[in-house]
């Protein structure tokens, strides 16, 4: 665990630079704006430990899979988002030496996200091998109010001498990803053009053929004067900069802007690139900086009035969730449905930058309530579309008749992970899918949904489910071979608990979408049982034997359920028990050693309990909580905020607490010492869930919103906003009560401890804390 964060309420902020913090730091101050972004690289020269990226959405390669022994089944490659051209590099040399922070003496350094408004500030103070003492400040953003540009403004000030500055801009596209399997560069150049001030270098992918041109213009102030250098172009392969001299003047700051833009084929003709990339650079540039960052901050505003979530007294928790919040937005904006949201959003190579279960888990709950509905209706369309590859990734596998085995990894629907124990085993990915569509009805009310798209996913994953099952004569049921549950720390295993609950839950959900749509669109009943050929009487009476009589582990001397079978015959070591010395311990122990153990990476049975609480009692809650908790090692980041909501349901609010302030400060503090290769995007959907549905209580029953909150003991109060079917409300938590204000005109009933209200539209309604 680090701890080099300043707090603060609206800012994250480093002061002093160690390089052994850099790639870390790149992580958490990374910047982004749903359609483009890029982590928190230097824009002058950096020779020191650094991992370059800058990203364009959705544009992707398959780089081929490397395994040394293939089985059937395997993906041929993995999909992953490629470093794209680097637009922010501004290479600086005074008097001949170059400012680079590695080969510097760094007197001061100073690096500050700013949420509140959307960007990226660093300041230091260098002294070159030379004597020659320089301040510089930085300001970058990816703009949100117009996505596929970015602008920055280096100002560099001499403070103990006159000199000559050569300063280079650049656009450099000859870059390469640090996972590639083979060490290939993904890009192709198509064309480049340096202009009077700027220029562009378009690049196709190899295999993919995206295209993408990426470019810059540039403008130079001194003391408030424009200054027009002579400009000398530098071409390379897939590079072009703009290179010239100006004069320093001791104490004299110089401005360096950059305006940049990155447009792609996923949006415009490939041949009209270079043309739009100039006139959506020319119309930012004609905006100038001080308009950008204007409209930058307003964009925050509006973004902030409909999500930010404010704690009182605790400026550590605040820092936290805002962090979070400010990087879902920054990653994904619902704008396009051909997009999804990557593990690691644009702050890093890992997992490929593709779709995992993540976003049905745990994304989704936070656009429902903090987005406009279409977010979440794109997110579940994605799967829509992908639906046919899902089918023939299921047929790859021995699965029949229109059963949907939809990928662990995607980019476009193909499955690309490689590694077989995930691959083909951890299947359970398929059910949160489903309860994705679920969740989303359930909050928004458009069972309409079901009809146009959801039924055709539900009733391909129910068919998944009763293929994947077999009968067992010994124990007179069915069971659920060789998977793998949530719990990545047990591989190949039989009657996982969580995987066989989800499975009977998708086809028993499946059969009552299909009565709904038969009752209520008829005509449309019809068209999609022809379309995938429904056998209805013979499937239904399948799906309800299997749903019957499906095995389920279960320990009756614990009363708990079993994580899967075997579990009790492991050695039962408490993690407080383990030696801090061997934590994590997926960097310290063997694979062998960690499969032989009880330790659980993340929530698995307490997973499934999260998603179908309504179906247990506060008592099987508890002790299946208090049996599984003390055994995992959370070393995935989806893991505290499950474990925090339910400790709040428990009203045990230590454990709330401590995983709340876990999954809030994951990336922060690097509590998994992984954050330098990205942030955790999707996890941090989970810190937001621990706040509302965990401190807030905050429930989807009957067509309403339930609360049943409970304020930390650390907090003065905290407060939420949530969108839910027209309202928009706000909901305080106090020792004063419970105060819920409707900021729209529609009027919307609520039950908050089990006492409901109706609040009208523009009305506060306050509650009493129980």
């Amino acid at each position: 665990m680090k701890d080099y964060i300043k707090i603060d309420e609206w800012k994250i902020i480093e002061e002093g630079f160690d390089p052994h913090l850099n790639k870390i730091s790149e992580s958490i101050f990374s910047l982004g704006n749903g359609r483009m972004g890029g982590r928190a690289n230097f824009e002058e020269a950096y020779s020191g430990d650094t991992l370059q990226g800058n990203y364009v959405a959705g544009v992707y390669y398959p780089d081929k899979t490397r395994v040394g022994w293939w089985k059937n089944g395997y993906p041929e490659y993995f999909a992953k988002v490629l470093n794209a051209a680097n637009w922010v590099g501004i290479d600086i040399a005074i008097d001949g030496e170059q400012l680079d922070l590695a080969k510097c003496k760094v007197d001061s350094f100073y690096r500050e996200l700013n949420m509140q408004e959307g960007y990226l500030k660093r300041t230091f103070t260098a002294t070159l091998p030379s004597g020659k003492q320089v301040s510089v400040e930085a300001i970058r953003f990816c703009s949100m109010a117009d996505d596929e540009t970015g602008a920055i403004r280096y100002t560099i000030t001499p403070l103990n001498f006159d000199g000559e500055a050569t300063i280079t801009p650049y656009i450099d596209g000859d870059v390469m990803n640090k996972d590639a399997n083979y060490d290939e560069k993904f890009w192709d150049e198509i064309s480049k053009q340096a202009w009077e001030n700027g220029g562009y270098v378009q690049l196709r992918t190899k295999k993919t053929g995206f295209e993408v041109a990426t470019g810059m213009m540039i403008a130079v102030s001194q003391d408030g004067k424009t200054l027009n250098p002579e400009l000398k172009p530098v071409e390379k392969e897939k590079y072009i900069a703009q290179k010239f001299n100006v004069k320093l003047i001791a104490n004299t700051p110089l401005n360096i802007y950059k305006y940049a833009a990155n447009v792609s084929s996923q949006n415009h003709e490939a041949k009209d690139l270079p043309q739009i990339a100039k006139a959506t650079i020319q119309r930012v540039f004609d905006k100038g900086f001080d308009q950008m960052l204007q409209e930058q901050a307003a964009a925050w505003a509006e973004k902030w009035k409909h999500n930010d979530i404010i704690i009182e007294g605790d400026a550590s928790a605040q820092q936290g969730i805002r962090f979070n919040i400010f990087q879902l937005n920054q990653t994904y904006t619902g704008e396009d449905a051909r997009l999804n949201i990557g593990p690691k959003g644009f702050t890093g190579e890992k997992y490929g930058g593709s779709t995992y279960w993540d976003t049905e888990a745990y994304c989704v709950p936070f656009y429902l309530a903090t987005a406009p509905q279409k977010v979440t209706r794109n997110l579940l369309y994605y799967r829509y579309k992908q639906l046919d590859k899902a089918i023939e990734n299921a047929k790859l596998l021995g699965f029949k008749d229109g059963a949907a085995l939809y990928p662990m990894v995607t980019m476009d629907g193909t499955e690309c992970h490689n590694e077989w124990e995930i691959t083909f085993e951890e299947i359970h990915r398929n059910g949160a899918i489903a309860f994705a569509i679920f969740n989303y009805v359930r909050y928004t009310g458009d069972h309409d949904f079901l009809a146009e798209f959801g039924w055709e996913v539900l009733i391909a994953i129910a068919r998944f489910w009763s293929q994947r099952v077999n009968w067992s004569e010994d124990r007179q049921q069915y069971v659920m071979l060789g998977v793998t549950g949530p719990n990545e720390y047990e591989n190949n295993i039989n009657n996982n608990w969580y995987t066989s609950t989800m499975a009977t839950w998708c086809m028993d959900y499946a059969l009552t979408v299909a009565e709904y749509i038969k009752s209520t669109h008829p005509q449309r009943f019809q068209e999609l049982a022809e379309k995938v050929n429904y056998r209805e009487q013979e499937e239904s009476q399948k799906f309800r034997e299997i749903i019957e009589k499906m095995y389920y582990p279960y320990d009756e001397k614990r009363q708990i359920f079993l994580q899967q079978d075997g579990y009790l015959d492991k050695e039962q070591i408490l993690v407080k028990d383990l030696p801090a010395s061997d934590r994590p311990i997926n960097q310290k122990w063997s694979w062998d050693r960690i499969l032989r153990s009880c330790f659980i990476k993340q929530a698995d049975v307490l997973q499934g309990i999260y998603f179908f609480e309504d179906n247990y009692d506060i008592d099987t809650i508890r002790r299946n909580f208090d049996f599984y908790e003390p055994r995992t090692v959370h070393e995935s980041s989806l893991s505290p905020c499950v474990h925090a909501i339910l400790a709040a349901k428990l009203g045990d609010e230590a454990r709330a607490y401590e995983f709340y302030l876990r999954t809030s400060r994951l990336d922060l503090d690097d509590y998994n010492n992984d954050t330098e290769d990205g942030c955790h995007i999707t996890s941090m959907a989970g810190t937001w869930m621990s706040v509302v549905e965990g401190f807030g209580g905050m429930r989807v029953r009957d067509n309403k919103l339930w609360f049943n909150p409970f304020l930390p003991a650390k907090w003065q109060s905290f407060s939420f906003h949530v969108g839910f079917r027209g309202a928009l409300l706000n909901i305080k938590v106090s020792k004063a009560g419970v105060q819920i204000s409707n900021q729209t005109s529609t009027e919307v009933s609520v039950v908050v401890y089990d006492q409901e209200g109706l609040i009208k539209g523009n009305d506060t309604v306050t509650f009493d804390v129980k």
